[in-house]
């Protein structure tokens, strides 16, 4: 990504790998930038979002017309930077107004070097990744603008998500310590595979004392951290590219494991099941999902592109026990979580750390104590 001085009035146009366009403003910083075209139906939470790693290098179509309302706080942020590799909205806001606000998402956006568009129609945009599938894109302003075929052509030489390994892109190069809360009750190995900054809170907000790892640990470091459990976090990229030898090891062990998203993902590969491209994903803070055990629906927080290939209509055999489907998604019953019958481990698809919300899915950081609790006795 190349960027230069930005100019609120500067043309700007996308070019999606599949041929078509649309011409706005630039957003942000001027230059290019290159990714996969997604959407978020959130309607807030722009913040979290931005800076969740789960979105290194792909290029957000907000679904809501209003952007940048509140502008940009210090509180928000779920890590050290803004991690879309672009941004496109319709109608951004002309003046932020929140309390909290210390200045306007543009201005953000430009001083981290993110180039995006506004003034583009969103919807056309995200009806045509609906009917077409999430695909790489190129948003070009300023100097880099060009003849559209000439853009086209670079589009379509950038990277495919599926196959990227980026979660060591995106991780922690050394460990750190999130400390308890409170008195402390576990400890946790958390495999960072591109962490948001609330989830180790949410443990620490319960008698947990989070060890951040890098994504590159070794069973021989994570054990070195004496865990009563082991967590694999959110992330970015394709998991068939992921070494599963430490997931393994902690099945292995009966160490109570609990991941989330992109671990999820990989809980499910080392288990046996295949993953696979969603055409669109699921991205955004109002997504619906049921708890199979209990018949509860919860509106839960999502960013995924790749989803677990495992059956709906019965307990699976695993090299690790009995597992199933714990959670599935109600628009389209894409698996959402599972759970090992014989062995004291489980993930879900979405994010219960609830940053930007909603907050239906905290209960699995009890459920997660639980285990622990229960192994210990």
């Amino acid at each position: 990504m190349t960027t230069s001085t930005r100019a609120a009035t500067a043309p700007a146009v996308l070019v999606l790998e599949d041929g078509r366009s649309f011409r706005g403003r630039a957003y942000g910083a001027v230059g290019e930038t290159f990714g996969e075209a997604v959407f978020s139906t959130g309607m807030t939470g722009y913040q979290e979002t931005l800076t969740d790693p789960s979105y290194h290098r792909q290029v957000v179509v907000m679904t809501a017309p209003h952007v940048g309302n509140t502008g940009v706080n210090d509180e928000d942020p779920e890590s050290s930077r803004i991690w879309v590799a672009g941004y496109v909205v319709r109608d951004p806001a002309r003046v932020p107004s929140n309390w909290r606000s210390r200045r306007s998402l543009d201005d953000e956006l430009a001083a981290q070097g993110v180039v995006g568009i506004s003034g583009i129609d969103t919807r056309a945009l995200t009806r045509h990744l609906r009917e077409r599938g999430a695909m790489r894109v190129g948003i070009f302003s300023g100097e880099a603008l060009a003849d559209e075929e000439t853009l086209l052509a670079r589009v379509r030489q950038a990277p495919e998500m599926t196959g990227a390994d980026l979660a060591g892109e995106v991780a922690t190069e050394r460990p750190y310590v999130v400390p308890a809360v409170g008195e402390k009750r576990f400890t946790v190995a958390a495999l960072d595979l591109g962490i948001k900054g609330m989830t180790p809170h949410r443990m620490a907000e319960r008698g947990i004392e989070v060890h951040v790892l890098p994504a590159t640990a070794t069973a021989e470091e994570v054990y070195a951290t004496a865990p009563d459990g082991v967590f694999l976090s959110n992330g970015p990229g394709d998991p068939a590219t992921a070494d599963l030898t430490v997931i393994r090891e902690v099945l292995e062990r009966r160490t109570p494991l609990f991941g989330i998203c992109f671990g999820n993902q990989l809980l499910g590969r080392a288990l046996g099941f295949g993953t696979y491209k969603l055409k669109y994903g699921h991205r955004g803070i109002n997504q619906p999902v049921q708890d199979r055990a209990t018949g509860k629906v919860e509106v839960t927080a999502h960013n995924h592109g790749f989803a677990v290939d495992a059956p709906l209509d019965r307990v699976s055999d695993t090299p690790y026990g009995r597992a199933e489907v714990s959670h599935v998604c109600l628009n389209d019953q894409v698996v959402e979580g599972l759970r090992l019958l014989d062995r004291p481990a489980f993930s879900v698809q979405y994010h219960p750390e609830a940053a930007a919300g909603p907050h239906d899915a905290a209960y699995l950081f009890d459920r997660f104590t639980q285990l622990m609790e229960a192994q210990r006795a």
